[in-house]
């Protein structure tokens, strides 16, 4: 390995596309975000290729869209992210495992003691997505009307980070003594009742599991509102980011690593990772031919449902001909609405133009073309400080997840921007992110760096 700043790699793996169309693909699995055979596949073949993580997005809820476009969703069902990491832990030896867990419809001792217990199956490689839920119709799986606000989920997240990672340090690390002997099991000096009472929660402790073994599993954070943007520069260590160019992945980069200066952090503590959609050839001419293809078979209904729910109002009301309408604001994803209405305004899209692009990437960042051309992006990006690496997305599966694997990743290795082997046995020493200190316990073996 060169001495250069490497990238960081994760993949998107829920859905295992994010493209409407990937199951349709010629050659595609139909089925692979429900198949627990293909899934495994797909984590040892990333793992065969050195990837950071196996990221799951979740939803508590199955999308609000017209039947017409629901019924050729491929989403509509897909495994619990926490009981398939689990799974996927046991099958793997090196590969971060990444899992979404809201803030919005969980309580903070429940998501605390699924990543603690997932950190210790895996051995150390866990991380919790903190997402705040942006689909109104989550609300009523869970005994409400309408969704929470958006200033209100905010809040309410950060104080729920403080519990959690409060509740993961209920514990010192050397806590469990486990003298046969004497027959004691923990030395009570080293617990702590964590006696949160806050504005949104109230919650005692002390977490009925072992300290995690990276002291806490990586938090990861994808909001790029500002006030996502916020909590991400006081409390994440990664950033699933949405940006689409790289001018906007610079300013987004260089924000949040002010952000961070500000709060104290060393901004190289935090991996910007935004979001990208790649589609291999032998030339760029077939790589475009095949997004041509894969794009032609979104179906109409799709891609306006898509965007509806994207921007939070009907597109379905709209002159499907003309350019897009001013768009109000919603409670649905803030960043996510702004990004697209920016993209209609700098492309002149008609709103049926921006529906088929939506209603394939989701106009997420494209690296179409070869291995050569694609790595040539990923080191523009690297080197002029727009991102850290990427969270992969992939076109279509297995094909497209094995041409990164075996044809881009040998690339980027050549040149020396990415890893031949794993650095070390955890999420976090593979990521280059120092093991946070136990708040309640001085004598802990972790110490913030």
């Amino acid at each position: 390995m060169s001495g250069s700043k490497q990238l960081r790699l994760g993949a998107f793996m829920r859905p295992v596309s994010i493209h409407t169309s990937a199951w349709r693909y010629p050659g595609s699995f139909p089925d692979a975000n429900f198949n627990f055979a293909h899934l495994k596949r797909f984590a040892q073949k990333l793992e065969h290729g050195k990837f950071d993580a196996f990221f799951m997005a979740d939803h508590l809820a199955v999308m609000n869209m017209p039947m017409a476009a629901l019924k050729r969703s491929a989403t509509v069902t897909s495994f619990d992210p926490l009981t398939l990491l689990p799974a996927l832990a046991a099958v793997t030896d090196h590969i971060g495992l990444i899992a979404t867990a809201s803030t919005t419809y969980n309580e903070p001792y429940h998501v605390a003691r699924k990543f603690a217990s997932l950190d210790h199956i895996s051995g150390g490689r866990a991380g919790w997505n903190l997402v705040t839920s942006a689909n109104p119709q989550e609300a009523p799986n869970f005994g409400f009307d309408e969704h929470l606000a958006h200033g209100e989920r905010y809040h309410r997240a950060r104080e729920f980070f403080d519990v959690v990672t409060g509740l993961w340090d209920s514990w010192a690390d050397d806590a469990f003594i486990r003298d046969v002997a004497s027959g004691v099991y923990f030395e009570p000096s080293k617990m702590r009742a964590l006696n949160h009472v806050g504005e949104h929660l109230k919650v005692r402790g002390p977490l009925n599991v072992a300290r995690p073994v990276q002291g806490w599993p990586v938090i990861v954070q994808a909001g790029a509102s500002d006030a996502g943007r916020q909590i991400a520069a006081e409390t994440a260590e990664v950033v699933f980011s949405g940006v689409n160019n790289i001018e906007a992945g610079r300013e987004l980069y260089g924000d949040l690593k002010r952000r961070m200066v500000a709060y104290g952090r060393n901004p190289d503590h935090l991996k910007v990772l935004p979001g990208a959609f790649i589609v291999v050839g032998d030339t760029v001419d077939e790589a475009r031919a095949k997004k041509k293809h894969l794009d032609s078979l979104v179906h109409p209904d799709s891609g306006i449902a898509t965007l509806s729910v994207r921007l939070g109002h009907d597109a379905s009301k709209f002159d499907l001909d003309g350019p897009l309408p001013e768009i109000p604001e919603s409670n649905a994803s803030k960043s996510g609405q702004q990004k697209l209405v920016e993209m209609a305004r700098r492309e002149n899209m008609t709103v049926r133009e921006l529906a088929q692009y939506v209603g394939g990437a989701f106009g997420t960042l494209e690296m179409i073309g070869t291995p050569k051309t694609i790595a040539d992006q990923m080191e523009e990006w690297l080197t002029t400080e727009a991102s850290d690496g990427f969270n992969v997305m992939f076109p279509y599966l297995p094909q497209g997840l094995d041409d990164v694997v075996d044809r881009v990743v040998p690339e980027l290795q050549r040149r020396g921007l990415f890893r031949r082997d794993y650095e070390g046995a955890t999420l976090r020493e593979n990521l280059g992110l120092p093991r946070p200190a136990n708040r309640f316990f001085a004598d802990s073996k972790a110490a913030a760096e």
